[in-house]
């Protein structure tokens, strides 16, 4: 006998909005840090920041590990806008290769065509 049980909305909701809050406190948090540790200048491209468009500066974090914050900044860089999402896109790209080429046909759609042009 299963018993389906709505889940409640409010609750939910509740755990959504914790959970952005959070995440929005840690980001402030370590990407303050940073940026009083490191000049403000994208570590691919060299473009140089200041207050007026800082906000175009994050924080990446260098083994992809969002939690790992240690305070020395270690696991830190900081990235334009642009190289961040290339940097993130890489990495996609990486893990996904070798997913990807098991994936891959390996038969020959055209090793029969002589004899069938033949026909």
């Amino acid at each position: 006998m299963s018993t389906n049980k709505t889940p409640d909305r409010s609750k939910l909701d509740q755990i959504i909005i914790d959970t952005r809050r959070n995440a929005e406190q840690r980001e402030l948090g370590y990407r303050e840090q940073a940026l009083k540790l490191y000049p403000w200048v994208c570590g691919r491209c060299a473009r140089t920041f200041d207050r007026a468009n800082l906000r175009e500066l994050t924080v990446h974090h260098r083994n992809h590990n969002h939690d790992d914050n240690p305070s020395d900044g270690s696991n830190w860089e900081l990235l334009c806008l642009y190289c961040h999402d290339n940097e993130h896109q890489r990495y996609i790209d990486k893990t996904t290769v070798g997913n990807a080429k098991d994936k891959v046909s390996t038969g020959n759609p055209f090793a029969d065509l002589k004899s069938l042009l033949k026909k």
